[in-house]
């Protein structure tokens, strides 16, 4: 996802015809994702009844995704596509304990030839990049997630798949995981889920079927439109309170970055609810908890506003953000190095996210202060006493509000941009002011 429109300069929105354009590029790619709720709800109710076999369910979601991305990506779905089809290729002809290192390979050479293509029309030849290309290299970064998890699975033994059998069966076999790598729930938005999980939803849905998520569905695209709503409005005040170096306090600096880092961080929040509704409609996300009402549906997600906002470090908030993410991080790349496990995590999130400028400086920014929270928290915690661990609570919550916004401002404005407005509001002091004190310490 990628919140491009919003930095346009704004005096160019300031004609009504301009403000439409604005609305509808923000809010497309959650339109297309709604677009594919009643398909969702028509699949859930069709596998409960038992009017949908567990091998049309596959094909259900595989012949949706399909669809989903030719409708959206236009001729650039043949990157998906390319990339499925090498994957199949590669379970059926290498071994799987050695599928992993082939499968990694390939498919982050394949995306970052893609990202380096988009780099070098947007800043070498200045031509403006289709929004189908942008969409396509972004279902293509969720791809190289799922590829990999089951990958990792085949290599580790967590998956089996009986491949030595006949041609017929064989393809059989290949069915769910092509379910699993396009599945139209996911195309365009996480949350990441493992293949063993995908497999047991699709075959226990209709075995102990999930409660009717009509009404959680309602509830949270109920939130997405108040998420967006107070997005829009935020960015409104923004828009007409710009700041200005010359004539600003330099407070009001700070607080203008922290509100447009609000502004980006809650476009996310709405696309990851948007993705929870459609997971939920079709049945999955489910968690059976008898002591719970309502019943909890909330066992697939990346990440709620209150509680990652909540977050008064900067190491809990790297956990909540993007939460499956993070665990697939982790799993990939923290726990396989012995030296440097989290420079070398967030070096490759700069790697998958595509190596902008902007996505170094935020990266590694995010690295250090992340090291950092650790040592300060380890020297403080065995220092002060309750009442002043609340005042430090506060502060430091202070400080995780700033110091992510400052990792957000330059992650997605990408280019010197995003470094020069930290530079003249002063906030890009408290990143540096963290990775001064792990030097200290």
């Amino acid at each position: 996802m990628s919140a491009i429109s919003v930095f346009v300069p704004l005096s160019a929105r300031d004609s009504d015809m301009g403000l439409m354009n604005w609305l509808w590029e923000q809010h497309l790619f959650l339109m297309q994702q709604c677009f594919s709720l009643p398909f969702a709800f028509l699949f859930y109710f069709l596998a409960k009844w038992g009017l949908l076999p567990v091998t049309y369910r596959y094909l259900f979601v595989s012949v949706g995704g399909c669809v989903l991305a030719v409708v959206t990506m236009g001729i650039y779905s043949m990157l998906l596509f390319t990339s499925a089809f090498v994957f199949l290729l590669l379970v059926c002809s290498v071994d799987h304990r050695c599928v992993h290192a082939w499968a990694f390979g390939i498919q982050m050479l394949w995306q970052t030839i893609w990202h380096l293509l988009i780099q070098y029309r947007e800043y070498y030849l200045h031509e403006p990049i289709c929004i189908r290309l942008f969409l396509a290299a972004s279902s293509l970064m969720l791809l190289t997630q799922r590829i990999t998890s089951v990958s990792m699975d085949l290599q580790e033994k967590r998956v089996t798949l009986a491949l030595n059998a006949s041609s017929k069966i064989k393809s059989v076999m290949l069915l769910p995981l092509i379910g699993y790598i396009l599945n139209f729930t996911t195309l365009l938005g996480g949350p990441l889920c493992s293949y063993s999980r995908f497999v047991s939803l699709m075959e226990g849905i209709s075995l102990y079927p999930p409660p009717n998520p009509l009404g959680v569905v309602s509830l949270k695209l109920m939130q997405v439109l108040l998420l967006e709503s107070v997005r829009y409005c935020l960015f409104y005040f923004l828009k007409r309170n710009t700041y200005s170096p010359s004539k600003s306090i330099t407070l009001y600096g700070v607080l203008w970055v922290w509100g447009l880092a609000v502004v980006l961080r809650i476009q996310y929040y709405a696309h990851w609810r948007i993705s929870e509704c459609l997971n939920n409609a079709a049945g999955f996300g489910f968690r059976e908890n008898p002591s719970e009402d309502p019943a909890e549906w909330s066992s697939l997600s990346d990440g709620d506003f209150w509680t990652i906002e909540a977050s008064s470090r900067v190491s809990e908030f790297a956990r909540r953000w993007n939460a499956t993410t993070a665990s697939w991080l982790r799993r990939l790349v923290y726990m396989q190095c012995k030296r440097f496990p989290l420079f070398m995590t967030f070096g490759f999130s700069l790697w998958w996210h595509g190596l902008h400028l902007g996505h170094f400086v935020g990266m590694l920014t995010w690295a250090a202060t992340v090291k950092a929270d650790y040592h300060i928290h380890r020297q403080l915690r065995i220092k002060l006493s309750s009442a002043w661990w609340k005042v430090y609570t506060c502060l430091i919550w202070i400080n995780t509000q700033m110091v992510v916004a400052c990792i957000v401002v330059t992650v997605e404005l990408r280019d010197m941009s995003g470094l020069r407005l930290l530079a003249v509001t002063y906030i890009g002091l408290f990143p540096l002011f963290n990775v001064i004190l792990l030097f200290i310490l």
